[in-house]
This record gives structure tokens, sequence and C-alpha cells, in this order.
């Protein structure tokens, strides 16, 4: 038996969507009550409203995020429909990463992450805390 899971990570269930990248099944994940959808083939993230920001206070999250890094071609147009609304969502720049870009739903406000980018928006997140702590009592 593998123990190398969280005690906090849930197994997976079945979803009701599909990836917004390559339309294969979404599973749920869950971490500490809060259930995402996770690709079964790309492994890429979905993030309901508020989701990843409930994850980002909680150490350990990352661990939901299990695909290789993803490189995305940045010059490429990426047209991809949300998987709940199936509204047009739109690219955005992680304003604390700019190495990580993933793409939002304006309609219903989920996120989605490729394989490799919540794990990067989550690492810098908390080195960014920390840098921003002894930043600010330096000014002092």
């Amino acid at each position: 038996m593998d123990t190398d899971a969280p005690d906090d990570l849930e197994p997976e269930k079945p979803s009701t969507v599909t990836c917004t990248k390559c339309s294969a099944p979404m599973e749920k994940v869950k971490f500490q009550n809060i259930e995402v959808d996770r690709c079964t083939a790309c492994k890429g993230l979905w993030f309901d409203m508020l989701e990843r920001e409930h994850l980002d206070a909680i150490k350990g999250s990352e661990s939901i995020d299990v695909g290789p890094g993803h490189k995305e071609d940045r010059a490429a147009v990426v047209r991809i429909n949300c998987p709940v609304c199936h509204t047009p969502m739109i690219r955005m720049v992680d304003l604390k990463n700019r190495n990580v870009w993933y793409e939002s739903c304006q309609v219903c406000f989920g996120i989605f992450y490729d394989a490799g980018e919540f794990r990067e928006h989550k690492e810098h997140h908390v080195l960014g805390f920390f840098r921003d702590v002894f930043n600010r009592k330096e000014r002092v």
C-alpha cells in the first residue's frame, strides 16, 4: 500500500465535468474538505470560485497537483471554454509569479491550471509571503 499521500488528501471520485484542455474525464479530489476537479489524462486542475484561495492558505495543499510541470507556448492563442458554464475563458498571468499562466472564467469565476502550475503558484505564494514579511521588517 502506498503511504506517500498526505492524510488530508482523500481518494478520487468521478466528476461531472470534462477537462477544458484535453476533453478527458475529470475526477474529484478533496483536500481538507475542499473539493477540486483533476483531469485523469493531463492532470490539469479546475478550481470553482474561491477554491484556489482557500487552498492557498492550507499547508500541503499543493499535493493535489500531481502532474509533471507544463511548459506552455506563450505565443500560442489559447481558446478554451469553461467546463462548467461553457463560455470562453481568458488567459491570465499570476501577478506574484509571472511564470504561471492560467485560464479564468469571467462568468462563474472558475480557474484552470495546467499540471504543475498550482504547485508552482503555491510555492511562489509561500516564498513571496516570507519575502514580504522580511522586507517589511527591514523598512521599519
